[in-house]
């Protein structure tokens, strides 16, 4: 190689190093850039979840603290469903235990060990008409066996629903129902302490959002697989701040006109609540559960 193609080759390799060093640079500052907005977004977003559940004084369902908050519920769009278990109909076998806590209990015995994946729909007899409910039976099975169970044992009939929840005094939208001793006068001390007498696992958790019209299993807030036979109805997308801890297994189909003239008409503060966080706050309009089915 003569001098001066050594000389050519040596200035094109010196202009393709500047290129790329470049084009390194340029990378460099977009990243800090694309960074540096989200974690802006990420700061915003805190902020905005820390002014949202300010004033919540807490419940059986409590909403997320700011660090951990999901993103902000929207009327419009509900979150994307997480991954979930699908139940195999050949092999799918359900675990019922005592209920050890002491609650006052409503004895009926325990569910079957092999549920009824066909159930499709759960529906509530009110006083005030029908609610129905689309199952999640394959996502939740011992979960919808264990509601297929007390329906048949007439375990719900004639129990009323103890609490109100509403973004005033707990931060989040739900009807609970499901506690047999509940007098849901907003007097009554122990409302929302009853249960099934056994316990089971949870289930699907994430599957569904809370948003408007989702049915979970309630249980206490300390408690971890501890779900019987109280359940609630998310009444507004303000639920989807919860933490993902209460079993999902279905969503309102029909008569979530009725769930909304009982949360318009406000509720009866109870100053005897033992839990201390409204879970026996009362409807004022008294909601009474005739029957429930499931086919």
């Amino acid at each position: 190689m003569s001098a001066e193609d050594r000389q050519s080759q040596l200035a094109r390799e010196h202009k393709e190093r500047q290129a790329k060093r470049a084009e390194q640079t340029t990378a460099s500052k977009r990243n800090v850039v694309i960074g540096t907005v989200a974690a802006l977004v990420v700061v915003a977003g805190g902020l905005f979840a820390g002014v949202t559940l300010l004033g919540n004084d807490g419940d059986d369902v409590k909403a997320k603290p700011a660090a951990s908050s999901s993103p902000v519920p929207s009327d419009t769009a509900a979150a994307t469903p997480e991954p979930t278990f699908t139940a195999d109909p050949t092999s799918t076998k359900c675990s019922y235990r005592k209920d050890t806590s002491g609650s006052p209990a409503k004895n009926v015995g325990t569910p079957p060990a092999k549920p009824n994946l066909k159930l499709k729909t759960m529906t509530i007899t009110t006083n005030h008409g029908d609610v129905v409910i689309d199952l999640a039976t394959a996502q939740a099975p011992c979960t919808v066996n264990s509601f297929a169970f007390l329906a048949r044992k007439n375990f719900f009939d004639n129990t009323k629903c103890h609490r109100l929840a509403t973004p005033e005094n707990s931060g989040v939208s739900l009807l609970q129902c499901g506690d047999p001793q509940a007098k849901a006068d907003g007097k009554n001390p122990t409302d929302g302490q009853g249960s099934s007498g056994y316990v089971y696992d949870s289930e699907n958790l994430g599957g569904i959002p809370y948003s408007k019209g989702t049915v979970a299993v309630a249980q206490a807030v300390d408690a971890v697989n501890q779900n019987g036979s109280q359940f609630w109805i998310s009444l507004g997308n303000e639920t989807e701040q919860v933490e993902k801890a209460y079993t999902p297994f279905g969503v309102v189909s029909q008569g979530m006109e009725i769930l909304e003239k009982i949360a318009a008409g406000g509720w009866i503060t109870n100053p005897d609540d033992i839990t201390g966080d409204g879970g026996s706050n009362a409807p004022k309009i008294p909601v009474i559960i005739k029957n429930v089915r499931l086919s």
